[in-house]
Protein backbone atom coordinates (compact mmCIF):
# COMPACT_ATOMS: atom_id res chain seq x y z
CA UNK A 1 0.00 0.00 0.00
CA UNK A 2 2.32 2.93 -1.03
CA UNK A 3 -0.57 5.16 -0.47
CA UNK A 4 0.60 5.48 3.01
CA UNK A 5 3.92 7.01 2.30
CA UNK A 6 2.33 9.35 -0.15
CA UNK A 7 -0.44 10.31 2.51
CA UNK A 8 2.39 10.53 5.19
CA UNK A 9 4.27 13.38 3.01
CA UNK A 10 1.21 14.62 2.13
CA UNK A 11 -0.18 15.32 6.24
CA UNK A 12 3.43 16.14 7.15
CA UNK A 13 2.75 19.45 5.10
CA UNK A 14 -0.63 20.07 5.56
CA UNK A 15 0.49 19.75 9.74
CA UNK A 16 3.03 22.37 9.15
CA UNK A 17 0.80 24.86 7.26
CA UNK A 18 -2.04 24.67 9.73
CA UNK A 19 0.24 25.64 12.59
CA UNK A 20 -1.71 24.06 14.86
CA UNK A 21 -5.10 25.16 14.09
CA UNK A 22 -7.76 22.16 13.50
CA UNK A 23 -8.17 21.79 9.31
CA UNK A 24 -11.50 20.84 8.37
CA UNK A 25 -10.57 19.88 4.87
CA UNK A 26 -7.51 18.85 2.64
CA UNK A 27 -7.31 18.83 -1.13
CA UNK A 28 -4.69 16.90 -2.90
CA UNK A 29 -3.72 16.69 -6.75
CA UNK A 30 -2.04 13.26 -7.53
CA UNK A 31 -1.10 12.02 -10.41
CA UNK A 32 -2.87 9.23 -12.54
CA UNK A 33 0.69 7.21 -12.97
CA UNK A 34 1.27 7.13 -9.47
CA UNK A 35 -1.56 4.83 -9.40
CA UNK A 36 -2.91 6.04 -6.25
CA UNK A 37 -6.44 3.70 -5.25
CA UNK A 38 -8.66 6.33 -3.76
CA UNK A 39 -10.32 4.19 -0.90
CA UNK A 40 -6.75 2.98 0.69
CA UNK A 41 -5.73 6.91 0.62
CA UNK A 42 -8.56 7.54 2.30
CA UNK A 43 -8.06 4.84 5.10
CA UNK A 44 -4.48 6.21 4.94
CA UNK A 45 -5.64 9.60 5.58
CA UNK A 46 -7.64 8.65 8.46
CA UNK A 47 -4.89 6.82 9.93
CA UNK A 48 -2.47 9.07 9.98
CA UNK A 49 -4.45 11.69 11.01
CA UNK A 50 -5.83 10.23 14.37
CA UNK A 51 -5.17 12.45 17.59
CA UNK A 52 -3.47 15.03 14.68
CA UNK A 53 -4.99 18.60 13.84
CA UNK A 54 -6.74 17.01 10.61
CA UNK A 55 -8.55 14.32 12.32
CA UNK A 56 -12.15 14.28 10.73
CA UNK A 57 -10.93 16.74 8.19
CA UNK A 58 -12.41 15.76 4.34
CA UNK A 59 -10.17 14.45 1.80
CA UNK A 60 -10.66 15.67 -1.46
CA UNK A 61 -8.64 13.81 -3.85
CA UNK A 62 -7.77 14.73 -7.47
CA UNK A 63 -6.42 12.15 -10.00
CA UNK A 64 -4.76 14.10 -12.55
CA UNK A 65 -3.99 12.03 -15.60
CA UNK A 66 -0.94 12.17 -17.89
CA UNK A 67 -1.12 13.06 -21.12
CA UNK A 68 0.09 11.25 -24.70
CA UNK A 69 0.85 13.30 -27.73
CA UNK A 70 1.35 11.08 -31.00
CA UNK A 71 4.81 11.54 -32.10
CA UNK A 72 3.64 11.10 -35.30
CA UNK A 73 0.45 13.10 -36.27
CA UNK A 74 0.51 15.48 -32.87
CA UNK A 75 -2.47 14.43 -30.79
CA UNK A 76 -3.19 14.81 -27.48
CA UNK A 77 -5.14 12.39 -25.81
CA UNK A 78 -5.16 11.80 -21.71
CA UNK A 79 -3.08 8.58 -21.04
CA UNK A 80 -3.14 5.56 -18.46
CA UNK A 81 0.28 4.70 -19.07
CA UNK A 82 3.88 4.77 -22.10
CA UNK A 83 2.11 1.75 -24.30
CA UNK A 84 -1.18 2.93 -26.42
CA UNK A 85 -1.95 3.56 -29.79
CA UNK A 86 -3.16 6.76 -31.13
CA UNK A 87 -6.67 7.45 -31.61
CA UNK A 88 -6.41 9.23 -34.53
CA UNK A 89 -3.43 7.41 -36.73
CA UNK A 90 -2.73 4.47 -34.44
CA UNK A 91 0.78 4.80 -33.99
CA UNK A 92 2.44 3.20 -31.06
CA UNK A 93 5.27 6.00 -30.68
CA UNK A 94 3.51 9.02 -27.67
CA UNK A 95 5.55 11.10 -25.43
CA UNK A 96 4.27 10.84 -21.94
CA UNK A 97 3.64 14.00 -19.87
CA UNK A 98 2.10 15.00 -16.42
CA UNK A 99 0.73 12.70 -14.43
CA UNK A 100 3.43 12.33 -11.88
CA UNK A 101 1.92 15.41 -10.14
CA UNK A 102 1.85 15.25 -6.17
CA UNK A 103 0.67 18.56 -4.64
CA UNK A 104 -1.34 19.36 -1.57
CA UNK A 105 -3.07 21.91 -3.46
CA UNK A 106 -5.33 23.64 -0.59
CA UNK A 107 -6.00 23.03 3.82
CA UNK A 108 -9.31 24.28 5.10
CA UNK A 109 -9.00 25.48 8.02
CA UNK A 110 -11.48 25.94 11.42
CA UNK A 111 -12.90 28.83 12.55
CA UNK A 112 -10.51 31.04 14.47
CA UNK A 113 -12.07 31.56 17.66
CA UNK A 114 -13.09 34.82 18.94
CA UNK A 115 -11.16 36.23 22.11
CA UNK A 116 -13.08 35.51 25.16
CA UNK A 117 -15.76 33.73 23.38
CA UNK A 118 -17.13 30.02 25.46
CA UNK A 119 -16.87 27.14 24.19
Amino acid sequence: MHELGICQELVEAALRRSAGRPVTGVRIRVGSLHRVDGPSMAQAFELLTEGTELEGADLDLVVVPAQATCGSCGRTTPSDGPQQACPGCGALDPRLSGGDDLLLESIRLAPAMAAGSAV
